[in-house]
């Protein structure tokens, strides 16, 4: 039987991104990059919050003292819920004003893995980053326009990273030093699959895409092969996370940036928040160690 995503809340992002479950306080956490705002979602009672972010805001990740860690455009900041405000921590590539940090993961030792990427979407100025202990070092691909995933298997063997303009997403083995390994190739898009976008891994290790331009959510097994695909009201699904308390839903984001008033009015769901139930469930997130 085919899955039908519902909206579940209606923002209308600019650029949604960055969902992520926050399994202590039961909502889940998005953004939008383009018009700076950090988004809270309470699914019991479909309660909105939001606040205003002191630049684009690619994600923000709930750590193990109760903030949240963020990527901007300058670099990290912590987030704290219970004041409501931001305080900048790490700046990260001062040499490249033309960037912003875009997708985020964290690993099972509390690291964050992150890219970069030209804001134009043009340049291949973009890398991926590890952050751990308070030490950002070079991580994965160099040398993309749009960085997007990362995502890490459930048994942390595995990670994955995607370049979203070419339409390729690699895997690498993480080795005993938490660093990636060489990069072999896992999926690449083409035709009318759009392009890759955000990615999470399930239970069972098979990595969900969002597909930007492409109307859907595809999923591929452990191998590269694809097992699943979702269709959307709209066009640009930009990533998913799963959530809920036994985290059996799996949230989406999307964006409407670019179209047109015809565009608009013939996908009135696009910047939406959607939500489904897959076959197969997510597994916990590590929390950012936060020290």
């Amino acid at each position: 039987m085919a899955i039908t995503p519902e909206p579940v809340a209606f923002p209308s992002t600019s650029l949604g991104e960055g969902p992520v479950w926050d399994a202590a306080r039961q909502r889940l956490w998005f953004v939008d990059i383009k018009l700076r705002r950090l988004f809270r979602f309470d699914p019991a009672s479909s309660m909105l919050d939001q606040w205003d972010a002191p630049g684009e805001i690619g994600w923000a990740l709930p750590a193990d003292d109760g903030r949240l860690l963020c990527g901007l455009q300058d670099g990290l900041h912590w987030f704290d819920p219970a004041r409501g405000a931001f305080a900048a921590w790490l700046t990260v590539e001062a040499d490249r004003p033309g960037n912003r940090l875009n997708d985020a993961c964290t690993d099972a030792t509390g690291a964050v893995w992150f890219g970069s990427m030209d804001n134009a979407c043009v340049a291949e100025t973009g890398s991926f980053y590890r952050l751990a202990a308070g030490q950002v070092e070079q991580a994965g691909p160099t040398k993309v326009a749009i960085t997007n995933g990362p995502a890490i298997a459930p048994d942390g063997a595995t990670i994955y990273f995607t370049d979203t303009m070419a339409g390729k997403i690699w895997a690498a083995t993480i080795g005993a030093d938490g660093m990636p390994g060489a990069l072999r190739p896992f999926v690449t898009f083409s035709g009318d699959m759009g392009h890759p976008d955000g990615s999470i891994t399930d239970a069972a290790g098979n990595l969900w895409v969002g597909c930007y331009a492409g109307w859907a959510a595809r999923c591929f097994d452990a191998a590269g092969e694809e097992i699943a695909k979702v269709d959307f009201p709209t066009a640009n699904i930009t990533k998913l996370a799963f959530g809920g308390a036994d985290l059996a839903t799996l949230y989406a984001t999307s964006a409407h940036q670019e179209m047109t008033d015809a565009e608009r009015a013939a996908q009135p769901l696009a910047g939406a928040l959607f939500a489904f139930r897959p076959e197969v469930g997510g597994h916990p997130l590590p929390l950012v160690r936060a020290s």
